[in-house]
């Protein structure tokens, strides 16, 4: 029997297109904020790393605590869109805020002013947004292939965003004004920009009444304590196991994202980070549009993602190798194939979840969706967050100088280790977490007893 359908073309391309608010923030976030202030503001590597490692103690409270918010929701708006809604106004308040550091402050100011703006956008405003709209995966349809759809969409316009804040932003703060101005001008019209598309997105879907996402149209996933989900999330191994590859891509990701540095000192091109860019969210843009097809000509997410790991991270290793052997487009050719492989990931991730979330109601019958979409923060936040402190931590132990003209063979030898050497090794790591993986596998066991 053919599963049932919820969602228009529309409500599919409108709900994806929320990422590119969420990635005005990430982009900007994981590419940009250490070399605007230690090359422009002038604070040390360091000490911003240190920061970022204090204020991810405050994320680490918040994620399961706004999911469960989430849950506990009723609105006619409904559970998700009110926080994804409501969110992103305090995130572009507090995203201009970042980059709009005053210089006549003292130095101690400015640290302080940075990281109460950055714990405000990480810990409160970018978590209930971002948690809100991941939640919405499960809340507007029931249908797994729609899902998947939804997560391909949203990738989609992730990583063309990222794109194009990655090509694009060296050259938008040139033409707004250059230096501390350019920064901030930057930033509040990528903030407005978000703005609009966030809220477009909350208003393109509905979310389906609480009796038909449940089967026995009572509320029982409503009824629990903080504490509660807690337990219930602990005891969900594979939502363990999906926190863990979130928390390594996104970690991947932002020591990627160091890659201004790579250009600027090592290949002598700051402007090659667009380049690379390209290189990489091309054919991570090709493969999200294929994952769908995938993941149904292969009857599930398991095998596709598995082997796309796989080949991400043997691609990986020749972008090292080419690094070395001082082939750019060794580099760019075999970044493309690692982005290629790591793409069903992205567009099923969210299906993923949603089908961890189903393991929860299987084997304990409640239903915890918004508090099962807390691992989409907690892995921005702490791997994109502890990605970018250790980039601080790096750079400062390795002898880096702001805007010297040449930086000291120390510092060289740890660029290339930040840049080529760390990426590979997580997804090592993160092709073994998804041999593990086998929540779908999991989930037909339990419904074929009931």
């Amino acid at each position: 029997m053919q599963e049932k359908t919820y969602l228009k073309w529309y409500n599919k391309v409108g709900y994806g297109s929320g990422d590119i608010a969420g990635n005005v923030i990430y982009a900007l976030l994981s590419s940009f904020v250490m070399i605007y202030l230690t090359d422009t503001v002038g604070l040390n590597a360091g000490v911003v790393g240190t920061l970022m490692m204090f204020s991810k103690l405050f994320d680490g409270v918040t994620d399961i605590f706004f999911g469960s918010m989430i849950d506990k929701t009723h609105t006619r708006m409904g559970k998700a869109r009110p926080w994804m809604f409501g969110g992103f106004f305090g995130c572009a308040v507090t995203l201009a805020a970042v980059f709009a550091i005053p210089a006549n402050m003292g130095e101690t100011a400015q640290y302080a002013w940075f990281f109460i703006a950055y714990t405000l956008l990480n810990a409160v405003f970018y978590t209930a947004n971002n948690i809100a709209c991941s939640a919405l995966t499960a809340l507007i349809t029931k249908n797994q292939s729609e899902r998947v759809q939804m997560g391909s969409i949203r990738f989609i316009f992730a990583f063309s965003a990222s794109m194009l804040i990655q090509a694009g932003t060296v050259e938008l703060v040139r033409l707004t004004g250059g230096g501390a101005a350019g920064w901030r001008n930057a930033a509040v019209l990528y903030a407005i920009l978000g703005l609009l598309v966030n809220t477009l997105s909350v208003f393109s879907v509905r979310e389906l009444p609480a009796e038909e996402l449940e089967e026995s149209g009572k509320g029982d996933g409503e009824s629990y304590r903080l504490t509660d989900a807690v337990r219930l999330l602990a005891a969900n191994r594979y939502y363990l196991m999906i926190c863990g590859v979130y928390i390594l891509t996104q970690l991947y990701t932002a020591t990627l994202n160091m890659g201004i540095y790579f250009m600027t000192y090592i290949l002598g091109n700051a402007n090659l980070l667009g380049v690379f860019s390209v290189a990489v969210n091309g054919p991570m843009i090709a493969g999200l549009i294929l994952t769908p097809l995938l993941v149904k000509k292969l009857g599930g997410m398991y095998k596709l993602n598995l082997t796309g790991y796989a080949l991400a991270a043997a691609a990986r290793a020749l972008v090292t190798l080419g690094a070395y052997w001082g082939s750019i487009p060794m580099m760019l050719v075999f970044s493309g194939v690692a982005a290629l492989g790591m793409s069903p990931l992205q567009g099923d991730l969210n299906a993923l979840i949603a089908t961890c979330s189903e393991y929860t109601y299987l084997t304990k019958r409640k239903r915890i969706d918004g508090t099962m979409y807390s691992c989409t923060s907690l892995g921005v936040k702490i791997g994109g967050g502890l990605g970018v402190a250790l980039a601080g931590w790096l750079l400062d132990a390795s002898g880096y100088i702001p805007n010297a003209a040449a930086q000291p063979d120390s510092c060289i030898n740890m660029l290339y280790f930040m840049y080529l050497w760390i990426p590979m090794i997580l997804n090592l790591v993160i092709t073994f977490l998804l041999s593990r993986l086998k929540v779908e596998q999991a989930n037909a066991r339990l419904e074929a007893k009931r």
